[in-house]
């Protein structure tokens, strides 16, 4: 056993651990990072480009008929956000609005030759195109966010210096004129759909060019010459209307005359020959009525004469004879009396030359 007590015992001293060292909060990082971030965009901001803003924004906002594109260290990404809000990396990604609905781009002084050498200036042109969605990206790669300078702007200076140097200052200020539209529209469709086949041309609004003052005069006169000339020949044509006007009307007149003539000589022809009509019925009604009564008297004579042959014989008219005589009341005074009432022969002869004649009546009447 250990003599030594217990209390006196000893026990060796170690040494105590090195502290640990304390890990810094994350959260008492961040929060003085975002204050100085908010800081810097608090001062920056109001002064800074609207590229740099978007740089710093994390929320934004695409707006109704634009998409969204976004850039990382340059290059474009593929990614295209609708509109509405969306997040980003701040610094790191940079983001562009596009607008795919209808634009009109306008471009303005454009200066240009005409084929005889005389300058002109186009004032203003106005092109209304769209880009289309799904060729964003590829149309952004190859031609950047100024797009529309390329393909329009500078092409509109391009088309038009073609078209001024091909003709002459008649045919492009009055002329042709009207046609400038669609051959730009057709000019910068060809060449976009080519090359950018994204960008479709709606329409081209070309304005009248300046012309030097002296040229611009003797166009006025031109005009002024001109609209006297029109201004003639539709007085001319206003008169011939007139004249023609007139010369219907009275062809007008005289078709319905002769047309009232012809309607009453028919109705005067009509009652001529109703009234033809009638006298003839009425003729022959009368030709009818005629005929009967000859044939009824013809008829009568023929019945009479038929009765008086076979009446009128010898004994009868010798009997009527005799009647005769015998009526006479005459008186005769003197001593002889006259031969007639006694001379059988006469009377004989008398009689037969009365049936003689009786005879040949009925004859002449059968």
């Amino acid at each position: 056993m250990d003599p030594t007590p217990p209390q006196q015992r000893q026990t060796p001293l170690t040494p105590p651990p090195p502290p640990i060292p304390r890990q810094p909060d994350s959260t008492s990082i961040l929060f003085p990072f975002l204050f100085f971030l908010a800081i810097i965009a608090t001062v920056l901001l109001p002064s800074a480009s609207p590229s740099f803003k978007n740089s710093l924004s994390i929320l934004h906002q695409v707006p109704e008929g634009h998409v969204g594109v976004y850039w990382r260290g340059g290059a474009l990404l593929k990614t295209i956000t609708d509109p509405g809000f969306h997040l980003k990396m701040p610094f790191l990604t940079q983001y562009e609005p596009v607008q795919v609905t209808l634009q009109t781009d306008m471009v303005t002084d454009i200066p240009c030759g005409t084929k005889g050498g005389v300058m002109i200036n186009f004032g203003k042109i106005e092109v209304v195109n769209r880009l289309s969605k799904e060729f964003v990206y590829e149309t952004l790669l190859n031609y950047g966010v100024e797009y529309d300078k390329t393909w329009i702007y500078d092409k509109i200076h391009h088309e038009i210096n073609q078209f001024c140097s091909s003709h002459s200052l008649q045919q492009v200020y009055i002329d042709v004129f009207d046609q400038i539209d669609e051959k730009m529209k057709d000019a910068l469709q060809v060449d976009c759909t080519r090359y950018a086949p994204g960008i479709e041309i709606i329409s081209v609004r070309v304005t009248k060019p300046t012309i030097p003052d002296s040229i611009r005069r003797n166009f006025e006169q031109m005009e002024e010459e001109r609209t006297k000339v029109l201004i003639a020949i539709e007085k001319q044509r206003v008169a011939e209307k007139e004249a023609e006007t007139i010369k219907k009307m009275a062809i007008s007149e005289a078709e319905k005359n002769a047309n009232v003539s012809k309607i009453l000589m028919e109705q005067k022809l009509l009652e001529k020959d109703s009234a033809r009509r009638q006298e003839e019925i009425e003729n022959a009604m009368y030709l009818a009525r005629e005929k009967s009564l000859a044939d009824a008297d013809f008829y009568r004579v023929i019945k009479e004469a038929e009765a008086n042959r076979l009446k009128l014989t010898p004994e009868f008219l010798e009997l009527k004879f005799i009647e005769s005589i015998a009526n006479n009341t005459k008186i005769f005074f003197g001593d002889k009396v006259p031969n007639m009432i006694l001379d059988q022969r006469l009377l004989g002869n008398y009689l037969q030359e009365v049936s003689r004649g009786v005879a040949k009546m009925v004859k002449v009447d059968a």
